[in-house]
């Protein structure tokens, strides 16, 4: 697959127009935020942890090559780009974690990305786990973004629940890393892929979705209407 994603093609992995994407065996990328009762996370957080799980899992060593997970993570990428977040906590965290996969914490959150599996195929500890009600809140004022940091715009005229924002950031994110020069990528992987995620002003929305910089745009299997607009991914690198 090319990694030239900065612009909307018609077989674009996250748009809704029918193309050989959707004639492939479909997989999904599955994330698991851990939602205690007495301690959830913070919405942006979770947000953010997400974004940067999937970072993690393009990258891991596992992932590319001859890993264990590279054919999985080819199969993926060679379809629609599906990626579903379950919640979890207590004993069904404890079983998710027992899995294969990788947990990204942040603040407060944590999150655990596994390979993909197929669209029908998941395994048991998490097919059973819920997706609706993952609501989060932010308790204390999220502060602007550093202009230094890659940032994931979110359209400010979608209500999406935290776990299909959390869906979507993770989109931005893979566009952003696959838009990226070599030494680019290399740079934010030692960094530890830092980034925030904000919802956009609604002055400054129209502008971000013109300017040419990576943008998802919704298949609308939930909650929004397809082709929807969700994501920018403004790096540094891609201005």
């Amino acid at each position: 697959m090319s990694n030239d994603q900065t612009t909307p093609v018609p077989d674009s992995p996250f748009r809704p127009d029918p193309g050989a994407r959707d004639e492939a065996p479909q997989f999904v990328l599955p994330l698991v935020v851990r939602i205690e009762r007495a301690a959830p996370p913070a919405r942006t957080d979770a947000l953010e942890t997400a974004a940067r799980a999937v970072l993690v899992m393009l990258t891991d060593e596992r992932s590319v090559g001859e890993g264990e997970w590279a054919r999985a993570m080819r199969d993926w990428q060679d379809a629609r780009i599906r990626k579903v977040v379950r919640r979890a906590r207590g004993a069904e965290w404890r079983r998710a974690e027992a899995l294969p996969g990788i947990t990204v914490t942040g603040k407060s959150a944590e999150v655990r990305v596994f390979p993909p599996v197929p669209l029908d195929g998941w395994p048991k500890d998490l097919a059973r786990l819920q997706v609706s009600g993952t609501d989060l809140d932010d308790p204390d004022p999220v502060p602007p973004a550093d202009p230094a940091t890659p940032v994931l715009w979110l359209n400010p005229d979608l209500g999406m629940s935290a776990g299909k924002a959390m869906a979507q950031a993770g989109h931005g994110a893979q566009l952003a890393w696959w838009g990226l020069p070599d030494e680019a990528r290399a740079a934010w992987h030692a960094a530890g892929f830092p980034l925030a995620v904000r919802t956009a002003g609604p002055a400054d929305w129209p502008g971000l979705v013109a300017g040419g910089l990576p943008t998802v745009r919704d298949a609308g299997y939930t909650e929004i209407a397809p082709g929807s607009c969700t994501v920018v991914a403004d790096h540094p690198a891609l201005r």
